[in-house]
């Protein structure tokens, strides 16, 4: 199948013929479905923050910044250009003509063509905008609007000639006006960051995952602002970055299966999904990592239950860390049945993980007990759904015959399958990326996190290239076939921690403005 220039080029990547082999044989064979059990609901799968526990929650995380090593961690590699895939389609359809224009208007909603120019203004990158369409064209925004000359608009904002929105990444886009100065979300994670990852002394740990072109501009922005922000909440960012492995990238295949080729003959590798940031996770220096995806963020204003629920979900993963090491440290001892109960009841009503040990000796239990303690922790935020499309908090079976929750996305599930189906449809809640992972085990040894994902929880897509279609594939997505076999806690969280911006539009809507 492969030449010796072919397994050159893969092994210079980091890769082996073998693994491109095996994604080949998943391309050939699909993906297995996740069974599902039954949606986690409310005290269900999904435990709920009573007003009452909100305070030892507290004094749990405080312990947890005094005692351990805490990084929040940013997946940030996302381009902006599929925030502005109407606006390009607009620029490259739009002639200016009388009839166009009418068209421009038969939708004028928020979301719409018509809703970005009427509400221009209220974007945060406003400012930038108008400075940079006079410096390119000589001429004031507000006249090129009045005339409108919408295209020439959008190539201030989008193309490289302008401010080159439609090819920089999110995090460094203006997403937020304040009363003199506006942010990025960059900005806004260093904000979040002092507020709930800060150690002892004073010290906040910022982990940024980018893309190879986009590091350097990230570096200098960081540098940039971050004296103003140290100033202000007094304290010292720890700002370190890195970036998704071409030794994680997948091989394209056409659509025979057969591995697909560019014009040159070589062979083509894609970015196999945020799955691949399992790598980068397992690399981290920390006890503790805080995840939130890099445009999940809000202005100041509405920030307070970002910090307080942040702080709660890390005390309830101290809580149970605390709890999980003790039974650890308890099977090392004599051990009884007694014990053997007391944990088995501890997995089925605090980590919702159904184990069938009616057999077997007092040795093999401990053995399994063992294993199925002895992993990394999360603890997730859900929150209701209200009509997204995406990932959810499931029961599900295991390969090893196992229960347990599962954050699962909706390519996992067998929706053909009636029963499946109707299973799906009960979910009430919604997975936003809200996590806190435990990352060492109870003798403060580094888990291998790559011991811990399911390799049978990939996606296959299909995209093109050059104007042939071709088949993608992405590795067991982080937050569910890469974290498949850790213990895992679903905590319900407001709605308005939740705010990512995929389109453009998304910026006018009340939660970022």
């Amino acid at each position: 199948m492969f030449s010796s220039e072919d397994i050159k080029f893969i092994e210079n990547r980091g890769s082996s013929p073998q693994q491109v082999e095996s994604q080949i044989d998943f391309f050939k064979s699909g993906f297995p479905p996740l069974p599902l059990v039954k949606p986690a609901v409310r005290d269900h799968g999904i435990k709920v923050v009573g007003e009452a526990d909100i305070s030892k929650h507290m004094e749990a995380f405080d312990a947890l910044t005094r005692n351990r090593k805490i990084v929040k961690f940013v997946p940030a590699s996302g381009a902006a250009s599929r925030m502005f895939k109407l606006l390009f389609s607009f620029m490259e359809s739009y002639s200016g003509s009388d009839a166009d224009y009418e068209k421009l208007l038969e939708n004028q909603s928020d979301s719409s063509v018509f809703g970005f120019f009427k509400h221009l203004e209220k974007f945060a990158f406003y400012d930038d905008l108008k400075a940079n369409h006079h410096e390119l064209t000589g001429e004031a925004l507000e006249e090129s609007h009045v005339r409108r000359e919408y295209v020439k608009i959008l190539k201030s904002l989008l193309t490289s000639a302008g401010l080159d929105y439609g090819s920089l990444p999110k995090g460094l886009l203006k997403f937020h006006s304040y009363e003199d100065y506006n942010r990025t979300p960059v900005e806004e994670h260093l904000v979040e960051g002092a507020h709930y990852a800060k150690d002892k002394n004073g010290k906040v740990a910022i982990h940024f995952t980018v893309s190879p072109e986009h590091e350097e501009k990230f570096k200098a922005h960081i540098e940039d602002v971050k004296g103003q922000y140290e100033k202000q909440y007094n304290v010292q960012y720890d700002v370190s970055f890195s970036q998704q492995k071409a030794s994680t990238d997948t091989i394209a295949v056409d659509m025979d299966n057969q591995p697909f080729r560019e014009d040159d003959g070589t062979l083509l590798f894609r970015p196999a999904g945020h799955g691949a940031l399992i790598e980068n996770l397992n690399e981290l220096d920390a006890d503790v990592a805080i995840i939130k995806n890099i445009d999940n963020v809000v202005p100041d204003h509405l920030k307070d239950d970002t910090y307080t629920y942040k702080k709660i979900i890390s005390g309830i993963l101290a809580e149970y860390q605390h709890k999980i090491f003790q039974y650890l440290e308890l099977l090392e001892s004599d051990v009884n049945s007694e014990l053997i109960n007391e944990i088995i009841n501890f997995l089925e009503k605090d980590l919702c993980i159904e184990l069938d040990l009616d057999n077997g000796t007092v040795q093999e239990k401990t053995e399994i007990l063992r294993n199925k303690l002895n992993r990394p922790i999360r603890v997730c935020g859900m929150v209701k759904n209200e009509g997204d499309t995406g990932g959810g908090p499931f029961w599900a079976k295991n390969s090893d015959g196992s229960v347990s929750l599962q954050v699962v996305e909706t390519a996992q599930i067998g929706l053909d399958d009636p029963n499946q189906k109707a299973v799906f449809d009960q979910a009430t809640h919604f997975n936003p990326v809200d996590l806190v992972c435990s990352l060492k085990d109870y003798t403060g040894e580094k888990f291998d996190l790559l011991k811990y994902r399911d390799p049978m929880t990939g996606f296959i897509t299909q995209k093109s290239k050059s104007g042939r279609d071709l088949k993608a594939q992405e590795l067991p997505g982080l937050w569910n076939g890469a974290m498949s076999d850790w213990n895992t806690i679903f905590v319900e969280v407001p709605l308005i921690t939740f705010n990512p911006v995929k389109a453009v539009n998304d910026l006018l809507k009340p939660q970022h403005q």
